[in-house]
């Protein structure tokens, strides 16, 4: 009799995946993504290099909002459940995430599949980096196999998420943190976001906590050091709202800190790539 596959937290060794890869309730999603000046094409790499059973999580081309303009904005529940479905996912399915980074665009899954109703669901510390390492298996293919239809459904979880009105409303409320998780030349408008267009600077009110302080080593901090630095700007906050260039890394700094307790936050979706766009939607440098 097969025992039922438990998370052990919501971060996991590649030693805890590879106890477990044979499970039939275990999906992974690789879900790589680069910054388009990369030149880095993340489906292709994971033809060429991935986790033995792991599946593309195409946050980018396919599960997304196919008619925003901005880039890969959370989709209707409908069409996140059709992508799902065809990935395999169950209700009952134990998901583990990560990307060939070690830890960059994987939270960016995370978030959206909790924010999709899917709350059985880690990130793997180190990704792919940590796995080779280790040279636990891997496989390459051609082309994406069929999988098995899953009975996943999208409910989404509202709190989660937080759109330009509800930041805009947060920047007023002493009770609400907005951090601004981008690199502190762009926060400050002293260096050009990498998107041409947008303005340089920050939110009024914003605070400022960039993605690489979570990590040592390639490996997400202790939990001990990571409250060193998130809890002294969220700690005295009711809620917090995570922002960034175009909602990837918001969702690390997000992890990070729920990881250490800090559980009442949604993720602007649109990040930077909105709000830095040519309007009325107040920005400061400095």
């Amino acid at each position: 009799m097969m025992v039922t596959l438990q998370l052990p937290d919501s971060l996991v060794s590649v030693s805890w995946l590879r106890q477990h890869l044979e499970h039939p309730d275990l999906i992974i999603f690789d879900a790589s993504w680069h910054m388009p000046a990369t030149g880095r094409d993340g489906l292709r790499e994971w033809q060429q290099e991935h986790i033995l059973g792991a599946r593309f999580f195409d946050f980018d081309g396919r599960i997304c909002d196919p008619n925003s303009d901005l880039p890969h904005m959370l989709p209707q529940a409908e069409l996140f459940t059709r992508e799902l479905q065809l990935l395999g996912l169950k209700q009952d399915s134990v998901v583990v995430v990560y990307d060939s980074m070690g830890m960059f665009s994987s939270p960016r899954a995370w978030w959206m599949l909790r924010a999709m109703g899917c709350d059985n669901v880690a990130l793997l510390d180190g990704g792919l980096v940590a796995w080779d390492e280790a040279e636990y298996p891997i496989e390459s293919l051609s082309e994406e196999p069929v999988y098995a239809a899953g009975d996943f459904i999208a409910k989404v979880n509202r709190k989660l998420i937080a759109d330009a009105d509800e930041v805009l409303a947060a920047l007023d409320n002493a009770s609400v943190c907005v951090l601004d998780v981008r690199p502190e030349p762009r926060f400050l408008g002293t260096a050009d976001e990498p998107r041409p267009g947008l303005r340089r600077g920050h939110m009024p009110g914003a605070l400022n906590l960039p993605f690489a302080d979570m990590f040592k080593h390639g490996l997400l901090k202790p939990r001990d050091e990571l409250r060193e630095v998130i809890a002294p700007l969220i700690a005295g906050s009711e809620r917090t709202i995570y922002s960034c260039g175009s909602g990837v890394t918001a969702c690390i700094v997000a992890f990070a800190a729920e990881y250490i307790g800090y559980e009442n936050f949604a993720i602007y979706d649109a990040s930077w790539c909105e709000w830095g766009l040519p309007g009325e939607l107040p920005v400061v440098e400095g």
